[in-house]
């Protein structure tokens, strides 16, 4: 069932129509074996550029399409409704392109916005380590200082996109002062010493292939670096502020995706004479998972809100981030419930659904992580 929205202009209904329709035409009739196959779905993302949703929320003078947070958001959400792994990846793509859509010289932003942004490549966030994942200032991945301008060695682990990406958004230390000594580095896919290992083994979003980046000198020029050096850590932060607002959005999609799929099933399904759903039980677990859904939405759309008008938001992002995947875990357990054994079989997809939101708990930031971020707000705010 279609979601009730309130969107601020025309402009942003239709391009909301037509992110459904794509998503309800070329998406969702393909999710199913391509997750069974664990296919990268690379000409989907080549569909979405040549649509212009591969950069909604960045401004229309850098390539972008000019769309302000709520609505990019709310498209994210009915891309991640039918295909989580590729509402994912719009997701994670936006957040590659923010480094130089937000901090970069205009020289940069000439150079390298118009692929990003117009489609035509996809980007991976290069951040996490096999030792530093909540601890990003312990990461050890180093660029030296080169003829070229630098040379950068170490590995990068939990990579969405690995293998696939055409540039690599590189965090990586070039100097020893803990959280000051990070820089961010825009690295081609094409360089020469960059590899990639065995895509991970997941318990869902097969078709978000993930793994480890590993560069051996891999020489990036200096005109490559956004911002200063030692800049990367304020850059990877405030990144992440809008990246978890694009996971919680993908999570409530999810969940309202589980949600119409068990309210479905309960309606049709009879025991007893009648549709399960005349089940006071199993009516009141439906409308707990529906209240769930709503306020998952209400809070990333409060966040973005905040981000439209330059306000800040962080807090917010990690509330709304620690509600909708949280959201996603129990709504989609409780659509297993509501479909019984057959929600247990891999013939219906409310199984996957389940292994799905899981991971929407750890990445961005885990939410106990996200916690942290909250408490540490309060905090500051008194």
């Amino acid at each position: 069932m279609p979601v009730q929205r309130v969107l601020p202009t025309e402009e942003a209904e239709d391009l909301i129509a037509l992110v459904r329709e794509i998503a309800q035409e070329q998406l969702l009739p393909h999710v199913d074996e391509a997750e069974r196959e664990g296919r990268f779905p690379a000409e989907v993302f080549r569909l979405l550029g040549e649509s212009g949703l591969l950069g909604l929320p960045y401004p229309e003078e850098l390539g972008g399409g000019g769309q302000p947070y709520e609505v990019y958001l709310q498209a994210v959400e009915e891309i991640a409704y039918a295909w989580m792994s590729v509402g994912v990846g719009v997701s994670v793509h936006a957040l590659t392109c923010f480094p130089v859509a937000t901090f970069g010289t205009r020289e940069q932003q000439e150079s390298l916005l118009p692929g990003m942004l117009g489609g035509s490549q996809l980007g991976a966030y290069c951040l996490s380590e096999p030792q530093a994942g909540s601890d990003v200032a312990s990461m050890r991945t180093r660029a030296v200082r080169s003829e070229e301008g630098y040379a950068v060695t170490g590995t990068k682990a939990w990579i969405s996109h690995a293998a696939h990406a055409d540039y690599y958004s590189s965090f990586v230390r070039t100097s020893d002062d803990g959280a000051r000594g990070l820089s961010c580095l825009i690295v081609p896919g094409d360089a020469d010493g960059l590899t990639f290992g065995a895509p991970e083994r997941k318990m869902g979003l097969h078709c978000d292939p993930v793994a480890e980046v590993l560069f051996d000198g891999v020489q990036v020029p200096e005109d490559r670096r956004i911002g200063e050096e030692g800049q990367g850590m304020q850059i990877a932060m405030a990144a992440l502020d809008s990246g978890r607002l694009g996971i919680a959005a993908c999570a409530t999609g999810l969940a309202q995706r589980a949600l119409d799929v068990a309210t479905a099933y309960a309606m049709e399904r009879e025991q007893f004479g009648k549709p399960v759903i005349s089940n006071q039980g199993l009516a009141f677990l439906l409308a707990d998972m529906a209240a769930a859904v709503g306020s998952a939405r209400a809070t990333y759309l409060h966040a973005a809100r905040l981000k439209d008008a330059h306000r800040p938001h962080t807090q917010e992002a990690s509330i709304a981030k620690l509600v909708a995947t949280d959201t996603a875990m129990k709504v989609t357990t409780d659509a297993v419930q509501v479909l019984g054994g057959y929600g247990y079989t891999q013939d219906f997809p409310a199984e996957r659904f389940m292994r799905e939101a899981k991971v929407t708990q750890i990445f961005e930031g885990t939410n106990q992580i996200q916690r942290l971020v909250i408490s540490r707000q309060l905090q500051t705010k008194h």
